[in-house]
């Protein structure tokens, strides 16, 4: 067959053309992509994430870690999802103790419960950690770890957080989901590392921040194996057996991974030995703590920098003092976010 051949001067017309045209159009969708932290605003804190990335994996770079190495952690709540004015976990205990307690009459004349069902927050506001174990003994054991598992999965498109009067699913940070894509994209196993109940996390981990069952470490209660109707089950017993909380997370890590992470995601006083043992590795390594500064858009407390006090997600001027000794970033919702959630998601007034 014979071939057809344009005529130089034709070719050289259309690839100038096509050159043109690839120069004038392909940049327009690009823009909105290359930023890959767009609820971001520009600033310390997402300009040391985005270094860091770009460092720890180029290769030839000082600080190249291999993909294998490649580990970041996240506490939960306060740092992936909000935590006023009760942790997720509080909330699902009180919605379950209401669920149980028909077949318990006895609880409306003991307490704690009796304060939970009769909605004395004032009692509820000083309970103690003794009295919070009791309620999550009635309401977290009992029953297989896959029958708890379903029983959260069930309650959590149910769920109603008062302050915002949604579910706690839709109360995920837009910006640590889009750290936690970043990271991913880049090779980097991402943990969640979580004083709450493992079993309870790991019911929604993978479907809410798309982190696998396993790589979820959290606080856990007692299990024991058994066979039921002739097949094995695990059962959850009513006492602790791990505490994922404090020093419990830096054991953890190296219980659950074997591996310190070059990066460490907290917002408490309970993170701090987290992100201390993250940071004391060579090479690279960064900690961060979310500080809820926006009584706007979210809830402002600390105590640090004279934000109002709390009991859940303490952020102390002494972690503040520690974080600044240590080199850790301390990311603002008020400045560093330019959105909170994904979605229109605002507070009850």
């Amino acid at each position: 067959m014979k071939r057809f051949a344009l005529p130089a001067f034709v070719r050289r017309s259309l690839l100038a053309a096509i050159t043109t045209f690839l120069a004038l159009a392909a940049p327009l969708p690009l823009i909105a992509q290359d930023d890959p932290l767009p609820s971001w605003n520009d600033g310390a804190a997402k300009t040391a994430i985005l270094e860091f990335v770009a460092q720890t994996t180029t290769e030839g770079d000082a600080n190249f870690v291999a993909p294998g190495e490649r580990i970041a952690t996240f506490d939960q709540d306060g740092t992936l999802w909000v935590e006023q004015p009760l942790y997720g976990q509080g909330l699902f205990a009180l919605d379950r103790l209401a669920v149980l307690s028909p077949d318990h009459p006895e609880w409306k004349d003991t307490e704690p419960f009796k304060s939970v069902l009769t909605g004395d927050h004032a009692a509820m506001a000083k309970f103690t950690e003794k009295d919070w174990m009791e309620i999550v003994a009635v309401t977290h054991a009992g029953m297989s770890t896959a029958d708890f598992e379903a029983i959260v999965a069930e309650w959590l498109p149910t769920s109603k957080n008062p302050t915002f009067g949604v579910p706690v699913t839709n109360l995920t940070y837009q910006p640590m989901h889009e750290v936690i894509d970043l990271l991913r994209a880049n090779g980097f196993q991402t943990w969640i590392v979580t004083g709450g109940g493992q079993e309870f996390v790991r019911a929604y981990a993978d479907g809410v921040y798309g982190v696998p069952t396993q790589q979820v470490i959290g606080s856990s209660i007692a299990t024991k194996y058994q066979m039921v109707d002739g097949k094995p089950v695990l059962m959850r017993d009513p006492k602790l057996f791990f505490n994922d909380n404090d020093d419990g997370k830096a054991i953890g890590i190296n219980l659950f991974i074997g591996k310190r992470p070059q990066i460490s995601f907290g917002n408490t006083e309970g993170d701090a030995e987290m992100l201390a043992w993250t940071t004391a590795g060579d090479g690279l390594r960064l900690g961060f703590l979310v500080l809820h500064d926006d009584a706007e858009r979210e809830v402002a407390y600390g105590p640090a920098n004279g934000l109002p006090d709390t009991k859940v997600g303490t952020f102390s001027q002494a972690l503040m003092d520690t974080a600044r000794q240590n080199g850790w970033a301390v990311i603002s919702m008020k400045d560093d976010w330019k959105d909170i959630f994904k979605g229109d998601v605002k507070k009850i007034e």
